[in-house]
């Protein structure tokens, strides 16, 4: 059965040979460093589930070192100038977009059809993750018809897969951390501890209030946390499940919808959000903040409007 094994396998391969490319690259003033980043990364996939708690922990936090004290530097890898990538594009013209629109196809028909196969009695894909693996199906096979459609050589796409995760730094791994804090969040009770406090100190007497204090909870914790679905546990199990369904019978199902667009409220305008407020600009070389920015008005005018969608909706069966 192919499942998240698969992914994380062609992952570690990924960033190992990252690592490989990184210490040979005497451009890079910190390739030492930068390589035990990346190649920690690749253990991490390749091995973790082996390695348990606490060698992982040790490898998070080796990161973080690493990231925090100035460990990642930059080389400069052999990969073609910004002139000849336009002459190549012009000469290639349309079919250049083929391989980035056979990604979503085949995630898209692989989530409907592998469902479905079965070899000796066995499904051929995990069902809880053949979106995952359709995916990364898409992944390889656009990566098959890219290299003879651009003749580039085979490993030209790890060479430029080095340059993105170098461009984009420590920020690439934000949103794995962040969702494994959520994970340990919840886990710890930190969602009963915000709902104690919320109780104690805020006036939530009124549906209004509550529905006030969840929606901006979510997208407070999830600026902390840049993560949504991180945040989602935590304000759920100490504002959403006890006061807005428990106590006032709020609709479960209105109550989850519009947290959870809350909480997005919240990653439109945090940096901890890189793959979405960091990483865009970085590859196109705009300041640093200028997305969120300009996402700051739209995000408290959605706030204002889940706030009151969740009032009007969720107490009124």
């Amino acid at each position: 059965m192919i499942g998240l094994d698969f992914i994380f396998l062609l992952l570690g391969l990924l960033f190992a040979a990252v690592a490989a490319l990184t210490v040979r690259d005497r451009t890079n003033p910190r390739r030492f460093t930068s390589a035990l980043f990346w190649a920690l990364f690749a253990v991490s996939f390749l091995a973790g589930k082996w390695l348990g708690d606490i060698a992982n922990g040790c490898i998070a936090v080796t990161l973080a070192l690493i990231a925090g004290f100035g460990g990642l530097g930059r080389g400069a890898p052999d990969t073609t100038g910004e002139a000849m990538r336009e002459t190549e594009a012009r000469k290639i013209g349309g079919w250049l977009f083929l391989p980035a629109l056979m990604i979503p196809a085949v995630a898209l028909l692989g989530s409907l059809v592998l469902k479905g196969v079965m070899i000796g009695g066995h499904s051929l894909v995990d069902l809880k993750q053949v979106t995952f693996v359709s995916l990364a199906f898409g992944v390889i096979l656009a990566l098959a018809v890219a290299v003879p459609l651009l003749r580039a050589r085979p490993v030209e796409p790890v060479v430029e897969a080095r340059r993105l995760v170098e461009t984009i730094g420590w920020a690439a791994l934000l949103p794995q951390m962040l969702a494994a804090l959520g994970v340990v969040f919840a886990g710890a009770g930190i969602g009963r501890m915000v709902g104690d406090l919320a109780s104690q100190y805020l006036p939530l007497g009124t549906p209004f209030a509550a529905a006030c204090a969840y929606t901006i909870g979510m997208a407070s914790f999830t600026i902390v946390m840049g993560n949504a679905f991180a945040a989602f546990p935590v304000m759920t199990a100490g504002i959403g499940l006890p006061l807005l369904v428990h106590k006032f019978g709020a609709d479960p199902a209105v109550v989850g919808a519009i947290g959870m667009l809350s909480g997005f409220c919240g990653t439109l305008v945090t940096p901890m959000a890189a793959n979405f407020n960091l990483v865009p600009p970085a590859l196109l070389g705009l300041p640093r903040y200028a997305v969120i920015r300009v996402q700051a008005p739209t995000a408290v005018a959605m706030l204002i409007v889940n706030t009151a969608l969740l009032y009007l909706l969720a107490f009124h069966k």
